[in-house]
């Protein structure tokens, strides 16, 4: 039961940012490789960072409910 609540809490404290890193350097990447340009790179990455966004406040409004 102890080591579920220890892979839990690394697998959301560890894991996920990890995700979302990778996540950006395959974004970054995409837009290089397909010359996305200023206006295309920002795009890209303002979709992604609203992802971002969307999980922390997610993790922010549940902890301050409960």
């Amino acid at each position: 039961m102890h080591a579920e609540r220890e892979l839990t809490w690394l697998g959301l404290h560890v894991g996920i940012p990890a995700l979302i890193l990778l996540m950006f350097f395959i974004v970054g990447d995409l837009a290089y490789q397909n010359k996305a340009g200023k206006f295309g790179t920002i795009v890209l990455f303002g979709a992604l960072g609203l992802g971002v966004f969307g999980f922390v406040l997610k993790t922010i409004v549940s902890r301050y409910m409960l």
